[in-house]
């Protein structure tokens, strides 16, 4: 057949157009290979017919075009790229007919060319999006049709180009449009269904999309979208070893602050199953973990299951930490530094496709020494903890009043588990954590106060702490006031005996706590004299916990020492009455109060010393102070100087609780030395002291039966002239001055007579005094 002849045709075929003549036209083309004149017919049907201005015409361009590819069986592949251009620009039609018939050619030519259209799977995908949201019926059913055809050419297939497809899926992912997001899961589900398909590599990529699908307002949605993250974490679980746990860290952590409360709690779930197989991979991530996991905490039972997960989260991630993080970071090879994910910048990352897109662990038996895996495309090194992240988040936290409980309990457990086990690295935030630990003791919950409590403890006696200057005493809210409050140097406790030292040289200094443990004590007794509530309703309870937590004669020393120098004498009184209570009821303090009992060694004379002079700012505290030592004939020479004193209400209200304590187990061994008349006359006598101060009160009556019970009173006479001490009479030791003591306490209680007429004026302190 000559070209004229075909030209004929051709131009025949054009005014007559039959299906039937142009299939068997383009089969004569492809009998011939007259590639030239294929093309001549496509591009026909496409600039004239299909991409015309009249509806009729573009319907029957797109019949064509089917019919073309029909005729072109397996050579179609050859001018796809010709035959869905034109069909894909009629998706875009503004009548509806039309894109179901560009749904209807598309389906014949790629339901002809199989796995020849892959390489234009992109322009495709991309062109189904859009049908996919069709508000057409027939145009959403037919683009259904062709989408199955697709996914079943996909699923057969092994050229498959993930790679080029990736870019593509992580923008559309970022649709409002929920039938646009049904389309987008289920094509992630048959491509997480091919064996072939490795779609976790890119998981990084779609997640954050997947999660804000998650929070799709259509059920469906939500359920598709909670299977296709279901069976990634199940893949996850299966292949731990190809997963980037590093690029999807910040995700899990945005998510996990949502208030939807599916994907919340699907994002702690996922953070858990991190934590348990990344292991140390995510520390360097701990600071946004805790920001996110630390308030889920506090959740209530209407969020019971995102509270416990959270829960094994926390815990989980804690175990993380071992000593090795407490390494100077100087030391770790260059490599391994080299290798260490910035938290910051990857966060960072994420939040910048959020403005498209986005915004653990290991269970309690999972011992951090377990192996990990380590994410492909990193050194299986350790990693660095960012201590600076950690301790800025937990201090934000415990700095919220309005956190909860179990919130604050966390931070505090944190906090006393990093002192552990990076001790070095962590006093380096200890002045900027200190003040909110003493403020955290003002809190409603004892919990929190013992957590508290646990801290400083260890901040007081690690060894890590021990400097020659700890820094400033106080924190921007405390201040001392006192120059002469200053931390004890070595050495000083052995200048107890020398005379004129007066009390300074009290200040404890053992092994066992280090430069903080005395910073610690003057800003305790600060915050006691500035919330007197506190002291009231927490203070016994704080100290008795101190007193198990570090070492109660150190205590106890300290804050003798501290309250000698402290210029509020009635602060000064009322915190001794405390701290003798303390001594004489607390079960924590048997071992002290036996020490003090007998006197016996040098140390417990030290100390009898100490509080001694700081007791004498409430003369009835050093009297039963007198008493716990056995120091009798000296309680008697004290209770002979209250004649000289104010016998106001409160200081009768104190000599009352003082006989109640003596029928107290406490002093039962002071009751049995009643019956030796002749060897304790001096603790009778100091009875009887007591006796007469008291008015005819219950308290009297109390003591009087008591003294009645004493046999022999006749054995009460005493000689004037000095003689040895009787055999069950402790001697006094020779290394405790007690004339000196003596002068002391007339010292004291003259300096607080003077404060009390300048503070209420002699004529109104009068009218307090009781009349015997």
């Amino acid at each position: 057949m000559t070209s004229s002849t075909k030209s004929g045709r051709w131009q025949r075929w054009r005014s007559r157009t039959p299906l039937s003549c142009l299939s068997r036209l383009v089969r004569e083309f492809v009998a011939q290979n007259n590639t030239v004149q294929i093309k001549h017919v496509i591009q026909t049907l496409s600039q004239e017919f299909a991409l015309s201005q009249h509806p009729h015409s573009r319907k029957g361009g797109l019949i064509g075009l089917a019919a073309c590819s029909i005729a072109l069986g397996k050579d179609s592949g050859l001018y796809l790229k010709e035959l869905i251009e034109p069909v894909l620009t009629c998706f875009n039609d503004a009548d509806s007919r039309l894109r179901y018939y560009a749904c209807e050619a598309l389906y014949n030519i790629v339901k002809v060319a199989r796995g020849a259209v892959l390489p234009h799977f992109n322009v495709l995908f991309d062109g189904l999006s859009k049908l996919a949201a069709d508000p057409d019926p027939n145009v959403k059913s037919g683009s259904e049709l062709l989408d199955r055809l697709l996914k079943d050419i996909v699923t057969e297939s092994n050229k498959f180009d993930l790679v080029g497809f990736i870019p593509l899926l992580r923008e559309r992912i970022y649709s409002n449009n929920q039938y646009a997001r049904q389309f987008i899961i289920s094509w992630i589900l048959v491509l997480e269904s091919v064996p072939d398909i490795n779609l976790l590599d890119y998981l990084p990529e779609i997640l954050d999309g997947l999660f804000q699908i998650l929070g799709d307002n259509g059920k469906e949605i939500r359920k598709m979208c909670e299977v296709v993250l279901g069976e990634f974490l199940k893949e996850i679980k299966k292949n731990p070893s190809s997963v980037k746990f590093a690029e999807m860290a910040n995700i899990l952590v945005i998510h996990c602050q949502t208030t939807d409360d599916l994907i919340q709690l699907t994002a702690m779930c996922w953070m858990r199953e991190f934590i348990q197989l990344a292991g140390r991979v995510m520390l360097p991530y701990s600071s946004g973990i805790l920001t996110a996991v630390l308030p889920c905490l506090a959740y209530d039972d209407r969020k019971k299951s995102i509270k416990e997960v959270a829960n094994v989260c926390n815990q989980s991630l804690m175990k993380l930490v071992t000593p090795e993080d407490d390494e100077p970071d100087e030391l770790k090879p260059v490599a391994q530094r080299q290798v260490e994910p910035n938290p910051d910048d990857s966060l960072a990352k994420q939040e910048g496709t959020a403005s498209g897109g986005p915004d653990g662990s290991r269970d309690a038996s999972f011992s951090s020494s377990s192996s990990v895996f380590v994410p492909a495309g990193t050194e299986r090194a350790p990693v660095t903890l960012h201590l600076d992240g950690i301790v800025q988040v937990l201090n934000c936290h415990l700095s919220d009043m309005a956190i909860g409980m179990m919130t604050r309990i966390a931070v505090l457990k944190w906090l006393y588990h990093l002192y552990i086990k990076t001790p070095r690295k962590m006093f380096r935030h200890t002045d900027s954590l200190f003040p909110i630990l003493l403020q955290t003791l003002s809190d409603e919950s004892d919990e929190v106060i013992l957590k508290d409590l646990e801290v400083l403890a260890e901040i007081a006696s690690s060894p890590a702490g021990q400097t020659d200057d700890p820094g400033p005493l106080d924190g921007p809210d405390l201040r001392v006031s006192h120059s002469e409050l200053q931390v004890p140097t070595p050495g000083r406790a052995n200048l107890l005996n020398t005379p004129g030292t007066k009390g300074l040289e009290c200040s404890p200094s053992t092994p066992t706590m280090n430069s903080y443990f005395y910073k610690f004590m003057i800003n305790l007794l600060k915050r006691f004299s500035s919330e007197r509530k506190l002291l009231e309703a927490r203070g016994a309870f704080i100290i008795r916990q101190l007193c198990l937590l570090l070492n109660a004669e150190n205590i106890f020393h300290s804050m003798a020492d501290i309250l000698l120098r402290e210029e509020d004498l009635k602060f000064a009184s009322t915190m001794v009455h405390t701290l003798n209570t303390i001594l004489l009821t607390s079960t924590e303090l048997f071992q002290l109060r036996n020490q003090l009992k007998d006197l016996k060694t040098l140390e417990s004379q030290n100390l009898f010393c100490c509080l001694y002079r700081s007791w004498c700012h409430n003369p009835v505290t050093t009297v039963s102070l007198c008493f716990l030592t056995q120091n009798y004939r000296h309680a008697y020479d004290l209770i002979q100087k209250f004649g000289d004193l104010e016998v106001t209400v409160d200081f009768l209200t104190e000599v009352d609780k003082l006989v109640q304590l003596i029928e107290c187990p406490i002093f039962t061994y002071l009751r049995l030395q009643l019956l030796d008349v002749k060897n304790n006359p001096y603790l009778i006598k100091a009875l009887y002291g007591l006796l007469m101060l008291l008015p005819q009160s219950s308290a009297f009556q109390l003591l009087s039966h008591r003294l009645q019970c004493v046999p022999n009173p006749e054995l009460l006479q005493t000689e004037d002239s000095p003689q040895a001490a009787p055999k069950s009479q402790k001697a006094d030791s020779p290394s405790i001055d007690y004339a000196e003591l003596l002068q002391h306490f007339e010292k004291v209680q003259k300096k607080h007579l003077e404060v009390r007429h300048q503070r209420s004026g002699r004529g109104d302190h009068l009218d307090r005094r009781v009349v015997l």
